[in-house]
């Protein structure tokens, strides 16, 4: 019971703390300017004299009705009415003070006020109008009332030095609380966003914490495929949640782990998961944060983050894209030893692994340039784990699927494992749009389901990009892009080790003016024939032009950068060439990128320029040999092309004949599936492009998308 009362005490005290607001320093600034305002205000408080002429104050002097003059700094004279006169007088009714509570005495300020040219000269011109006007008195007066108007007293003349006080002290301080403004916004405006609004915070960490309090929605459930990745990490959680299980052994936790692989993998979300599941506190930032335009606020952050985590400790601090910071020293020649990005690295090195202790922080960091990042940084006792992200095989595109499909409303029809194959090379990130790209194209067409089409289609959206039918483009101009991909088509269906054909188009999507899908084969390893199978396939759409038109043309732009790199990545990096033998100078470290030569010479340089020319020469002297023994059925082809636009594997099939070279593998079943709605004799605006072309590329040895394999490219002086 006592527990109970307790705890409902500390919650109340807890409520009452977090219902108190703080206190916003704003209001002395208020309080300081209303202080101000009310000194100027107060200051001149009251009704000021009435400006009058010099005639009208010479009346008052005739009728004897002036009791002062006050000459206020040399500039004004303040005319003081007697008591007498203002009481009883109606003249004065305007001036003559109000009765009642707060009113002024009587007689207590001027009256009247008038401009003086010169003060010296005033008081001469006074005593001269009271001369006038005594002897003007004296005029028919006995010799008693004569001494009596001389016996008049004079008017007091007092002279007055003022300062407006309240005037003074706004005068010099206004410009200065101006500056002030200015510095505060100016320096707000540099700070924001630095975990406070002060010029002061800039050094404080940018890390958004998640505690039990704002833990992360994302778990390890939401996480599809990358099995042997979540298990390292899942690891570092259950060595958090049960360390007994693991130091009982001996085994201490891992200091780091550096997740590495391409864009879109799902490294980030890995680390949501880690947020979700680890239940300690989470601290996550970027490698930018870390950069700012004053020199040692990244050192300054990093200090202050690894201060703030030990005090929370146990705890796990996140990185994303750490090659912003951990680029190798001193490998870039335009830059000193000692820039600010270098100072950073040297205290995060420092933090994770130096002189003092961390104990209880581990960092997981994400990047997909590892080949870049400072050597210090990958060593054991700082990153003891590195987690390689690789692009999701089959199997894990189908449980990628799946999760991105559960708020989905989808038709019965749809199969998982047909869009699985169709999307090879594709990361997970890409899937995630396919799926939303269906889902818009769906909504677009007033749909109540989400079909196969709209799968189809947000593929073909994504790879190849916007379908362009108003394109314009000449009758002449068609015939040649129908030629140039019936090329393509031909020789990927007659040569071996060629990606199987799904579809072929002359309708221009994104920059490209006509595109062929196919469905690759997914491989780890490639070998000389694959490579020169594919190149001449690539090369099939100018063979083509070549033989049929007698002439080329610039279209090909894009087939030939495509088969200079794979020839250049066959003979400079794979040891592919027997000329040079079995050399690569291929560098995995990226410190060649800052390199101002090449790490051979100038004869292996032309030795390797005659070898890459060698190769394409062959590959497209086969490539035209191809197309002139099948030259009648690649004509076929494309009339065929001509005539619907868009073909598929069956209509290819139907002029060369079955494809001696397939294995069978789903490729039949997927080019039915394929035309789905795209039947013949549906009018031209009903035909869409449906599936996508996955061409892996080979100079950097990894797996990429390519919208089209045999893409047209516009001619770049058009």
């Amino acid at each position: 019971m006592a527990n109970q009362q307790d705890n409902k005490f500390k919650n109340e005290l807890q409520g009452n703390n977090q219902g108190k607001k703080k206190f916003n320093f704003y209001w002395i600034y208020a309080a300081i300017a209303v202080a101000f305002f009310a000194l100027y205000l107060f200051n001149g408080t009251g009704s000021s004299p009435q400006v009058i002429t010099w005639n009208k104050f010479v009346t008052f002097l005739e009728k004897q009705q002036v009791e002062k003059i006050v000459v206020v700094n040399k500039e004004t004279a303040e005319i003081y009415i007697k008591k007498d006169a203002l009481l009883t007088d109606t003249a004065f009714s305007k001036v003559k003070p109000k009765e009642g509570i707060g009113a002024s005495k009587v007689n207590e300020k001027a009256q009247y006020q008038f401009e003086i040219l010169s003060s010296e000269n005033f008081e001469s011109k006074v005593r001269d109008v009271e001369r006038s006007i005594i002897a003007k008195d004296t005029v028919g007066k006995n010799i008693i009332e004569k001494q009596k108007i001389l016996n008049r007293q004079s008017v007091d003349i007092v002279p007055e030095t003022r300062r407006n006080w309240s005037g003074d002290i706004l005068g010099w301080i206004i410009p200065i609380a101006i500056l002030v403004i200015i510095w505060l916004v100016i320096m707000r405006m540099m700070g924001k966003g630095t975990g406070g609004s002060q010029i002061f915070n800039v050094g404080k960490s940018k890390a958004q914490l998640f505690d039990k309090n704002t833990s992360s929605s994302i778990t390890f459930n939401d996480v599809a495929g990358l099995e042997e990745a979540k298990v390292e990490i899942m690891e570092i959680v259950d060595f958090l949640k049960d360390p007994k299980k693991y130091t009982t052994l001996g085994g201490k936790i891992p200091k780091g782990a550096l997740l590495v692989g391409p864009p879109g993998t799902g490294k980030t979300l890995l680390a949501k998961a880690v947020a979700g599941e680890a239940k300690v506190p989470f601290f996550s930032l970027s490698g930018s944060d870390f950069v700012e335009m004053f020199v040692g606020v990244g050192a300054s952050r990093v200090r202050d983050l690894f201060k703030t985590a030990k005090e929370k400790a146990p705890c796990i601090i996140f990185i994303d894209e750490i090659d912003a910071i951990g680029r190798a020293r001193g490998k870039n020649p335009m830059t000193g030893a000692n820039d600010e990005r270098e100072n950073t690295l040297n205290q995060l090195l420092t933090e994770m692994d130096g002189f003092s202790s961390n104990a209880g922080v581990i960092i997981l960091a994400a990047t997909n340039r590892a080949d870049i990042l400072d050597r210090a940084l990958l060593r054991a006792g700082r990153f003891d784990r590195q987690i390689h992200v690789e692009l999701p095989d089959l199997e894990e595109r189908k449980a990628i699927f799946k999760v991105h499909m559960k708020p989905l409303t989808l038709s019965p029809d749809i199969d998982i494992d047909f869009l699985s194959r169709q999307t090879p090379g594709f990361s997970g990130a890409d899937i995630a749009n396919v799926c939303n790209e269906s889902a818009l194209i769906a909504a677009r067409k007033n749909k109540k389901l989400i079909e196969k089409q709209d799968f189809l289609d947000a593929i073909d959206r994504i790879v190849g990009g916007l379908e362009k039918r108003s394109k314009i483009i000449s009758q002449e101009e068609k015939k040649v892009i129908a030629f140039h991909e019936a090329g393509h088509a031909s020789i990927s269906w007659l040569v071996e080790h060629a990606a199987p054909l799904v579809k072929v188009t002359i309708i221009p999507r994104g920059k490209a003016l006509g595109a062929a899908w196919y469905l690759p084969e997914e491989r780890q390893i490639t070998f000389t024939e694959q490579l020169l199978d594919e190149m001449c396939a690539i090369l099939g759409g100018r063979a083509s032009e070549e033989v049929n038109f007698g002439k080329i043309s610039t279209g090909a732009l894009n087939d030939l950068e495509r088969t200079t790199k794979q020839a250049y990545a066959m003979v400079v990096y794979f040891g592919l060439n027997k000329r040079l033998g079995n050399l690569s100078y291929y560098d995995s470290t990226g410190q060649q990128e800052y390199a101002l030569t090449k790490p051979y010479s100038e004869t292996t340089a032309k030795i390797i320029d005659e070898e890459v020319g060698k190769i394409i020469e062959e590959v497209y002297a086969r490539a035209v040999k191809i197309i002139t023994d099948n030259k009648s059925k690649v004509e076929a082809l494309a009339s065929l092309l001509l005539e619907k636009e868009v073909i598929f594997r069956e209509d290819v099939e139907e002029i060369f004949g079955k494809r001696p070279f397939d294995d069978g593998h789903h490729i039949d079943d997927d080019a039915k599936d394929v035309k789905f709605t795209l039947r013949r004799g549906k009018p031209e605006d009903e035909i869409k492009p449906v599936t996508e072309e996955k061409k892996p590329e080979q100079t950097e040895n990894k797996e990429t998308k390519d919208a089209t394999n045999c893409d047209l490219a516009e001619n770049s002086g058009d």
